[in-house]
């Protein structure tokens, strides 16, 4: 498996090493604070943490050393900006971070909460709103961007496009999903082919739920979504999205999403018994498999609890890298796989809630 597992808890970063066959924490950082963003630059092994202190707010920290020492940086400011007409909005939560491109070494994406994209060029010591997509015709009009369960809409998921840097995709729950092809001076919405049942007319072009959004690096036209409403596949960059649910309606529900870095066919998810419940379906947890576009699903459940598991894995809490994959839950349970999920092992079930995984 890879060197280092970083995970980002409730209570703090928790930092695993790999000796031989073991995963052993090497140390914890951020100790009992909530860690809301975990992020590894692989241009320059440079580490991010978002820290979400109760009193203090958000803080942002990055270490070019691998964890041992940390800098605090400039957090993104909202200033004036209105998420209504005369309200003004604040940072609420840093919820994704993704490099630029190997051409722009120097720059990043955010995406917060209340639904802003900030962008820095000087590799995060100052970011700015992303005016276009704050200002987009449907931001303007609150009963299309929206909370998810929250107060406010907020965009978790930034997708590059490894071809061209100027190609990114933008997951914002409630709004759906958002496409720029020139850097961010232009969006618009990618929404065809999704179903947000929760809505008068679920077709509605603004409004989606997307939970999840992930590219194949190897095939960038490529596209899947965990979404609230079922998941979800896009060959042609996301002109068309396709419900690729299981046939019986499982898997259907969740939030995790893990695809193959080279096979446009395969991916995996962590399923869930429904918006109300938010259980493991039939309180069994198991990871579903699919190497065939979503047309037929399997189910793995070698090593994971079969009775009487009341965990949910979180969005960004399913990872994976070569043929490791790793998942967290919301009880503090890890687990691992280094057969590209045919059986797991318990890594530990005495962390607390489990936000965010990263393989280093």
């Amino acid at each position: 498996m890879q060197t280092k597992l970083l995970v980002g808890s409730s209570k703090g970063l928790v930092i695993y090493n790999n000796f031989g066959s073991e995963l052993k924490i090497i140390s914890v950082q951020f100790e009992g604070l909530p860690i809301s963003m975990v992020y590894v630059d692989e241009r320059t092994n440079t580490w991010w943490v978002a820290v979400s202190h109760r009193h203090w707010g958000e803080k942002l920290h990055r270490s070019q050393d691998e964890g041992n020492h940390w800098q605090e940086v400039e957090v993104p400011n909202y200033n004036n900006y209105q998420y209504a007409p005369g309200k003004v909005a604040s940072l609420k939560k840093i919820w994704m971070m993704q490099h630029a491109g190997v051409d722009r070494p120097e720059e990043l994406w955010l995406g917060t909460e209340p639904g802003g994209l900030f962008y820095s060029n000087n590799n995060g010591n100052k970011f700015h709103m992303v005016e276009s997509l704050w200002n987009h015709p449907s931001r303007q009009d609150p009963k299309q961007w929206f909370g998810a369960g929250k107060d406010y809409p907020f965009i978790h998921s930034i997708v590059l496009d490894p071809r061209d840097s100027n190609h990114l995709f933008v997951g914002v729950s409630c709004a759906g999903v958002f496409e720029t092809q020139d850097g961010g001076k232009n969006w618009q919405a990618k929404n065809t082919g999704l179903v947000a049942a929760y809505l008068p007319n679920p077709n509605a072009e603004i409004g989606h739920d997307p939970h999840r959004i992930l590219l194949c690096p190897k095939h960038p036209d490529v596209l899947w979504q965990q979404n609230h409403c079922g998941i979800f596949k896009s060959t042609d960059s996301g002109e068309i999205w396709e419900d690729i649910s299981g046939q019986s309606g499982f898997p259907k529900y969740g939030f995790a999403l893990a695809i193959d870095e080279h096979d446009p066919l395969t991916a995996w998810v962590v399923p869930a018994h429904s918006d109300e419940q938010r259980i493991p379906v039939d309180l069994k947890v198991v990871v579903c498999k699919t190497t065939d576009g979503g047309k037929n699903w399997i189910t793995l459940s070698r090593g994971l609890p079969d009775s009487n598991a009341f965990d949910l894995v979180l969005r960004h809490s399913f990872v994976k890298k070569g043929n490791t994959l790793a998942f967290g839950t919301n009880n503090g349970n890890l687990y691992l796989s280094d057969d590209e999920g045919n059986s797991w092992k318990v890594i530990s079930q005495n962390l607390a809630m489990i936000n965010y995984l990263t393989l280093a």
